[in-house]
């Protein structure tokens, strides 16, 4: 892919709820630190060189939530930039900026951010151009517009295609890109609606407007429909814009896969994703994104790295950070071997021996580590049972009753949302065939995502011959035991490593079986009290 970006969620103040970094489980952030640049640029080079060595080639240094001293990088505080920009250029990594759709009012002092009007094009006209003579090679904006608070075009009647076209008019001279992303939907919901549902939000905002985007314009389309849950369907909107650029996001940051506290390698859950195939035929996700002639949205990811000795916090977590960079330079390659060129350059073979017993080791703690993850966590993709605000640890109804939208509507009777044509929010039927009848059967549709498209009851027998209710029981036993098992492998490895890396793992496998074992616990006695049903094996179920 052409394009094979990092967007950094990184704050130059600390902010009050999120720290110096959003979704930040490394540390703190390595461009910025208590309102201003860090004084050393050393490690953004070292960065610089390892994330050419992964195959990135563009990274955006700021937050997608801009706040008030953010937006000013755009103008007074360029020059912090062009510092950052000045380090990455030899290793070929173009700085994006984050920048609020507000910005000609609360840096400008316009009186509006209408993307129609004059004055405000003719403000965005002038600053772009000014950050093209700071950086030359700037790579263009990014934008996260009417989501969750942040200002967009709807507060002046406008569509989103307005907004991006704005921007992009103001960066095409200089062959900058806009990445408008496509996480739009209401955040303040009722609960009690069954009718609204958050799922179908990106589709019902974007894919109207298809067509009606610049060529500069790079829809920015997180690859499920939700926020980065363990387990999702595809975005149905990367298939319903063929006349429109688009990028898919994924999160390497452990938001709600463990946050780096978890071992969880994420790459066979991309690699999924972008062989996915929206018509049942050739034409795979990564092949919409890479784009006829290279010339697609590429692959975006959340960054997961922070000025942490190990990079990424958990040093098996750095895994992740270069899987997502091979794979977004090529999409077809097996996880399993990326991860065995990951071990191998990271682990090289050292004089104490027991090179093989570490390659072994290390390859079988990550390699299923995702599927372990999802199993003591949510079950058959209900996902969000996860408690609110930091997204760590079981709270299996925290989001059920807040204006968020993410539900399991758990009852005496059974589990999941019905996203049906038939009889539910009508979700599937904005998926091309064959996954729009797929999905909308109960017979047909996989069982890994049966809670997301169905409510069904706890009785419901799956393809492998378990009931729903057994199969919520099995597998967060099973995750909870699996975990166990890899702290027994890397506990293996003592003495054979770095004592101060070995260390820090175990401290982790540590949190990471008790946050297992909590989740196995809340979610089986959830379900057990909700059902009635007990434990066909007749396990301990508090």
């Amino acid at each position: 892919m052409r394009l094979r970006m990092l967007d950094h969620w990184d704050n130059v103040d600390v902010h009050p709820v999120m720290g110096q970094v959003e979704r930040g489980y490394a540390g703190g952030s390595v461009f910025w630190r208590d309102g201003s640049p860090r004084g050393d640029l050393a490690q953004v080079r070292d960065y610089g060189r390892l994330l050419a060595a992964c195959g990135v080639n563009a990274v955006s240094v700021n937050n997608v939530n801009v706040h008030a001293t953010e937006a000013r990088l755009l103008t007074d505080r360029l020059g912090d930039v062009a510092a950052i920009a000045d380090v990455l250029r030899p290793y070929g990594i173009r700085v994006h900026l984050s920048v609020t759709f507000a910005a000609p009012v609360v840096l400008g002092g316009l009186p509006t951010a209408d993307p129609l009007d004059a004055e405000v094009r003719a403000w965005w006209a002038t600053t772009t151009r000014q950050v093209y003579d700071r950086v030359p090679d700037f790579g263009g904006y990014v934008v996260k517009a009417d989501s969750e608070g942040q200002p967009g075009p709807f507060t002046y009647g406008r569509s989103h295609a307005d907004g991006a076209n704005l921007l992009a008019d103001t960066l095409a001279p200089f062959q900058g890109v806009v990445h408008w992303r496509a996480f739009v939907y209401d955040h303040r919901q009722d609960w009690r609606d069954r009718s609204t549902d958050r799922a179908r939000a990106a589709f019902d905002h974007f894919a109207p407007l298809d067509g009606r985007f610049r060529p500069n314009v790079v829809l920015q389309v997180k690859h499920g429909p939700m926020d980065f849950q363990a387990r999702e369907p595809v975005s149905p909107v990367l298939a319903a814009m063929p006349a429109t650029r688009l990028a898919v996001e994924v999160q390497v940051t452990q938001e709600y896969t463990g946050q780096q506290r978890h071992v969880c390698y994420l790459a066979p859950w991309w690699s999924e994703v972008l062989g996915f195939a929206p018509w049942g035929d050739h034409r795979t996700v990564a092949a919409l994104t890479a784009g006829d002639a290279g010339d697609g949205g590429g692959l975006v990811g959340v960054s997961n790295v922070g000025d942490d000795p190990f990079w990424t916090g958990h040093p098996l977590a750095q895994a992740n950070l270069y899987a997502f960079g091979r794979l977004a330079w090529n999409p077809g390659l097996d996880p399993a071997a990326v991860l065995d060129e990951w071990i191998g350059l990271t682990f090289p073979p050292g004089p104490a021996g027991g090179h093989d017993l570490v390659r072994r080791t290390l390859h079988e703690m990550l390699d299923g580590s995702w599927r372990t993850y999802e199993r003591y966590t949510a079950p058959l993709g209900v996902g969000f049972m996860v408690r609110p605000g930091h997204h760590y640890g079981p709270d299996v109804d925290g989001y059920e009753y807040t204006p968020w939208g993410t539900y399991h509507f758990a009852d005496r009777d059974g589990v999941g949302v019905d996203r049906t044509r038939a009889s539910g929010t009508g979700f599937t039927g904005q998926y091309p065939q064959p996954w729009r009848d797929v999905y909308e059967s109960l017979d047909r549709c996989p069982d890994q995502l049966l809670l997301f498209f169905h409510h069904v009851p706890y009785g419901h027998v799956l393809r492998d011959g378990s009931t729903v209710i057994q199969h919520i029981y099995d597998t967060h036993f099973a995750g909870a035991e699996e975990v166990a098992a890899l702290r027994r492998r890397w506990d293996r490895l003592d003495g054979l490593l770095d004592p101060g890396l070995h260390a820090r793992v175990r401290e982790r496998l540590d949190e990471q079986v008790r946050c297992a074992e909590e989740w196995r616990d809340q979610v089986n006695a959830y379900f057990f009290r909700k059902s009635g049903v007990p434990d066909a094996r007749g396990r301990r179920i508090p």
